[in-house]
């Protein structure tokens, strides 16, 4: 699928989001090496939840989304979060974070915190981004109201006549849901933050030592080659001489006939025509 699309003309996306399904992680990381990838927080919350016992899961869940909210007015103990810019540093930040939490519940859940440490790497990958596109980019919620929305319909049919009649209901429900979708906040900040993500992860300068430096392109063509800007003027067919010396004589005929110039003969004027040199 995501062939395809890069087929059709999709560019490598700067971030995707998805949950734990190992087909869809491994066809991200071969088909957009180079982009970032976004595991779900919300997924996450609920495969560690799941192995901690009922009466200690409001106590984690609380834990673990304190791991992740940044803003000054929710975070009471700790209001140097939400002065770090977005980048690399703020990420080590709540690596640090998600460290000590480990430390914490280890000893308690050690399931659930080793649920919380595979694949640590990819539950910060968001905090590169804007900050105003955080709270939108850190989990999947935007496409899974699709699916519920689709099987709920699916169910009722209980079996498709065929593969047409399936695309035509899941893009009813999709045109449905984007009357709802709404955009993203950009600002002139945000719009540079994400050019300079772009260039640093999909277009990297060229840091390669071995590799020779490209010649730079000048403006003024060589004497020896040809400007591209001018065309190429072809040799002359015998058709087009016998044109040419149909309309020369042809001109030179009418100007006698107009005003009181010298006759000229046909094959003289024709001659000099064919013999000046180009201007």
């Amino acid at each position: 699928m995501l062939t395809e699309l890069v087929g059709r003309g999709l560019r490598p996306p700067l971030l995707s989001i998805s949950d734990g399904a190992p087909g869809l992680i491994g066809a991200c990381e071969q088909v957009f090496g180079r982009s970032l990838r976004q595991r779900c927080l919300i997924h996450r919350a609920r495969n560690l939840l799941a192995k901690v016992p009922a009466e200690a899961q409001t106590e984690i869940k609380n834990a673990y989304w304190k791991l992740f909210d940044l803003d000054g007015d929710k975070v009471d103990d700790d209001e140097h979060a939400s002065k770090i810019v977005p980048g690399p540093e703020l990420v080590a930040y709540v690596q640090a974070r998600i460290e000590v939490f480990a430390k914490t519940y280890g000893p308690r859940y050690p399931a659930a915190v080793k649920c919380l440490l595979t694949d640590r790497e990819q539950l910060t990958s968001y905090l590169r981004f804007p900050v105003e596109h955080h709270r939108r980019i850190r989990h999947s919620n935007f496409i899974e109201r699709t699916f519920g929305e689709t099987r709920r319909r699916v169910k009722v049919i209980g079996r498709l006549p065929g593969e047409l009649s399936c695309l035509s209901l899941v893009w009813a429900v999709l045109d449905r849901a984007s009357r709802g979708w709404r955009g993203f906040t950009m600002t002139s900040e945000g719009t540079r933050a994400l050019q300079d993500l772009r260039r640093a992860l999909l277009d990297p300068p060229n840091s390669d030592p071995a590799s020779p430096p490209k010649p730079a392109r000048t403006s003024t063509p060589k004497l020896s080659e040809p400007s591209p800007n001018i065309p190429i003027r072809a040799e002359p067919t015998p058709e087009d001489l016998h044109r040419t010396w149909d309309a020369t004589c042809h001109a030179a005929w009418f100007r006698c006939r107009r005003g009181g110039e010298a006759v000229v003969s046909g094959e003289q004027t024709c001659a000099r025509a064919l013999t000046a040199e180009p201007s």
